[in-house]
């Protein structure tokens, strides 16, 4: 039984597949949902839709079937819709008519998109943990090689000297940049859609200031018809964000791969960090950087995959909505292991410290030549000219040394400002805001 069926069943080939992998997905909401529940049935109880009784009766179950979920004790029954169903049912097992009651003043509609923003907002900070650790492994590794060079190159050429300093402190500056788009996902994630009913408002007096304060949310959605126009567009404004930082893992994972190539052999691994060959005794592949690589394109994708899916769908909640959380959820999932798994990697590299000993890195050095002729006063298009020349009839004798001091160069990585620009980008999110109002929510 449906909680909005009436007196028609519904056919059972239509209904498996309108349902899809719904429930499997409604787990992942599961803990937001009571969350929601806990603070509408409370703005309830403030506009006399509930006694102070039942509000009570209300919370303490409500608190029970949250322990369930957290102990992993939850499961969406079979031929129970979705987990708003499941909660409801539980509850009205356990304390009868009134569990019915938490319903008035909501839509299925504004219920999911509540539980949605609680649980992307949860996913947010959790990424944000992750993406700060590998941030952090990463510049130890630039400050611990900052002096070990290594080359340079455009257009995949010999081009001029750089350091694993610069490499590594290159990615985690990137990550910095990252989370300004996952700042700006966060900001549109918390912000509340619950009270918008199924998109057009309650004629109940809700008091959604009160439930947008006890959910921690920055404000609500106001305008209830853009509240349900939320609904995919939060989803597309997190997936482009996780775009972002899955483009910084994938050209990470491109280098680690070229670079324990043995053309390149900057980098090695352990051997158990390295997988083998069926018939080349030899081989020591790099499946891990390359299945990241590929689990990070696919993250590219995926606001492509989102714009597709919800591009042009007409106003109000349309059912097409639903396979949005097949497409993030997992994605989510595979972000974070992706950070992990770089971070576990990265911890065990060894770098080579004598790279540029090879004399075809000779030519590495002619800018640093044609530099030092500058600052003798001559002038620089005759410089580049002289070296050049003596390239081409091999005079040209290298100098292996560089002197860059300018801020962001080999000799002044500038690792505490950047280390500066992270704390300052995450310490705007505003985290223990929300933390603290869930945590006041459950007690």
């Amino acid at each position: 039984m449906k909680l909005w069926q009436k007196n028609t069943d519904v056919n059972k080939a239509v209904e498996a597949f309108t349902v899809g992998r719904d429930r499997e997905m409604d787990l992942y909401l599961a803990e937001a949902d009571v969350l929601g529940s806990l603070a509408h049935t409370r703005m309830l109880e403030s506009i006399g839709l509930l006694t102070p009784e039942e509000l009570a009766a209300v919370q303490r179950e409500l608190k029970a079937i949250l322990a369930d979920i957290r102990a992993g004790n939850f499961r969406i029954e079979a031929g129970t819709e979705d987990v708003h169903s499941q909660v409801e049912f539980l509850l009205t097992e356990r304390i009868g008519d009134t569990g019915k009651k938490i319903h008035s003043g909501r839509s299925r509609n504004d219920q999911v998109l509540v539980d949605l923003r609680l649980f992307l907002r949860r996913q947010i900070l959790e990424t944000v943990e992750e993406v700060r650790q590998l941030f952090d492994t990463l510049q130890g590794l630039a400050a611990r090689h900052r002096d070990v060079l290594m080359p340079g190159y455009t257009h995949l050429q010999v081009a001029m000297p750089s350091s694993f300093g610069l490499w590594f402190g290159a990615y985690a500056e990137s990550l910095v940049d990252d989370l300004q788009l996952m700042l700006a996902a966060w900001r549109v994630c918390n912000r509340n859609p619950l009270g918008s009913a199924a998109g057009y408002g309650s004629s109940f007096p809700l008091n959604r200031t009160m439930t947008t304060e006890l959910l921690g949310f920055d404000s609500p959605d106001y305008n209830v018809v853009y509240a349900q126009m939320g609904r995919g567009k939060t989803e597309r404004v997190l997936a482009q964000a996780m775009s972002s930082v899955a483009a910084t893992l994938a050209r990470l994972a491109m280098d680690n791969t070229m670079f324990l190539n043995q053309n390149f052999g900057f980098i090695s691994y352990p051997p158990e960090l390295t997988t083998g060959s069926s018939i080349m005794p030899h081989k020591k592949n790099p499946d891990v950087w390359e299945i990241m690589r590929g689990k990070c394109n696919l993250i590219q994708a995926l606001p492509n995959q989102i714009v597709v899916l919800t591009t042009n769908l007409p106003l109000g909640y349309n059912r097409d909505l639903q396979l949005l959380k097949e497409a993030l959820f997992p994605a989510i999932t595979d972000l974070r292991d992706c950070l992990r798994m770089a971070r576990f990697m990265l911890e065990n590299v060894s770098v080579r410290e004598d790279i540029l000993d090879d004399p075809k890195y000779d030519y590495l050095f002619s800018v640093e030549t044609v530099n030092r002729l500058v600052l003798d006063g001559v002038p620089f298009r005759e410089a580049y000219r002289k070296v050049g020349m003596d390239i081409e009839n091999g005079t040209y004798r290298a100098q292996r040394k560089v002197h860059h001091t300018h801020e962001g160069s080999i000799g002044n990585l500038c690792l505490e400002q950047v280390a500066g620009l992270m704390d300052e980008t995450v310490g705007r999110f505003g985290f223990e805001r929300a933390g603290e109002a869930e945590r006041r929510l459950a007690e």
